[in-house]
């Protein structure tokens, strides 16, 4: 593979994103042909030489779903028989991420079944964003890097200067929690939850920590049908909580999820574009964050061989120029300048 050359490369999940990430890095994004014929196969031509070269892909799982999951596993397989040096598959967003263990009897795990598809595929790595556990890394045979929105998130709610915070979640996603809440030197209290059946319903039980009084930022890795957020909001309201704010990474926002927001007493929900958000979804109160200085940053350092993890160990100020960049459009940071760079 040539010393400092890549390209990058999206099928049609979330072209914007993937532009993002070309225009943060200062490159063109590399020309593919994805469609769908009449009868719903899918055809993949790369139009670039791909011949030893280093490639990232960018494809959500999102919706709709299963069709991105399948540009994604072709376009793998595009590349590997295009003789590409190295293969890796950047997916902000990976679906059927609930599907992790066996909690019934007789059901599969889609997870780790989505894991073996992309490896045998041709993917020689993988980057995502907040996996829904952390446990579906074990599921690939490939090396794989997590991100995590936390530090942009938080970065967020810091330039608010807001005072008197808590910081609340469930127990799933209280280990990255608990280092937002540090991030914003607040305590954090958690929602204890139990989800019904095989639908999209879950029970609030309890809030565990002292929320009354305060102004809450209810934290998690994704919004579906913001069932589970609204019953959340109205658990802390009873507790007491002055006001209310919540964010999640990816912004997946089924119906009737926009309309919930929009009629709660919620300030501002914060998410990502891991998803693309149409403009319709868009609420009122929705406010999006792009990944793509971040995503960038790590495809620059994956590819020279640098660490991640120093990305979340750098100063405050390095989040901060990421946010000012998805406001501005523009960064004076060149790509791999970042953590320890």
């Amino acid at each position: 593979m040539q010393a400092d050359q890549f390209d990058v490369y999206t099928a049609n999940a979330n072209p914007e994103l993937a532009r993002n990430i070309c225009r943060y890095l200062n490159i063109d994004l590399g020309r593919a042909e994805v469609f769908e014929f009449a009868n719903e196969n899918i055809f993949v031509r790369i139009v670039d030489n791909a011949r030893e070269k280093d490639v990232f892909l960018i494809q959500p799982t999102s919706r709709p779903v299963n069709k991105s999951i399948m540009e994604l596993l072709i376009m793998i397989d595009a590349f590997k028989r295009a003789s590409a040096g190295r293969i890796t598959a950047v997916v902000p967003y990976y679906g059927y991420g609930r599907s992790d263990k066996k909690d019934q009897p007789r059901v599969p795990i889609t997870a780790r079944l989505i894991a073996d598809m992309i490896t045998v595929a041709g993917a020689n790595r993988l980057l995502t964003v907040d996996l829904h556990q952390g446990q579906i890394q074990g599921f690939f045979n490939i090396p794989v890097d997590e991100l995590t929105a936390v530090h942009l998130l938080s970065g967020h709610f810091r330039r608010k200067q807001m005072e008197n915070l808590v910081v609340v979640t469930d127990l799933g996603f209280a280990k990255r929690a608990r280092t937002f809440a540090e991030l914003l030197d607040a305590p954090l209290a958690i929602v204890e939850k139990r989800r019904i059946g095989n639908q999209d319903r879950t029970e609030v039980l309890n809030v565990i920590g002292d929320v009354r009084g305060k102004r809450a930022i209810i934290v998690d890795d994704e919004i579906d049908t913001a069932g589970t957020l609204i019953q959340i909001v109205n658990a802390l309201q009873r507790e007491g909580v002055t006001e209310l704010y919540a964010c999640a990474t990816h912004a997946v926002l089924s119906d009737p999820a926009v309309e919930r927001i929009d009629q709660s007493q919620l300030c501002e929900v914060v998410v990502t574009d891991s998803i693309p958000i149409p403009p319709k979804k868009r609420g009122s109160k929705i406010k999006v964050i792009s990944l793509a200085p971040l995503i960038a940053e790590a495809i620059v350092r994956i590819h020279r061989g640098q660490s991640v993890g120093a990305l979340f160990t750098s100063e405050v100020n390095f989040t901060q120029e990421m946010l000012l960049w998805d406001v501005d459009g523009k960064t004076d940071r060149t790509p791999g300048e970042g953590a320890n760079g």
